[in-house]
């Protein structure tokens, strides 16, 4: 399934920018970056559960926020885009 993950996390406090950094660190493990503070994630059922408990235990939820879009399995039928940033094929072949 695809996931797209975003996040919001408060830099301001005393520890925001470890939390903003273990968040980060959480999604590249899993997934893409598309934007700062968005990723396209192609999980299964067992890794999206993984990912979201990591996730919801290294936020503050009272400061911080961090959202999950379902996309199902067919995510070129539900994302355009356009501009400089071009989208990856997380199905494709991996240049290294």
């Amino acid at each position: 399934m695809y996931v797209l993950v975003t996040y919001d996390v408060a830099g301001l406090d005393k520890g925001g920018a470890r939390r903003l950094r273990r968040v980060s660190k959480l999604c590249c493990q899993y997934g893409q970056r598309v934007q700062y503070s968005v990723f396209e994630c192609l999980l299964e059922p067992a890794q999206f559960v993984e990912l979201k408990g990591q996730l919801l235990k290294a936020i503050d939820p009272l400061q911080d926020s961090i959202r999950f879009y379902n996309l199902g399995k067919n995510r070129n039928a539900r994302v355009e885009e356009y501009g400089a940033k071009k989208s990856y094929d997380p199905e494709g072949f991996l240049f290294i």
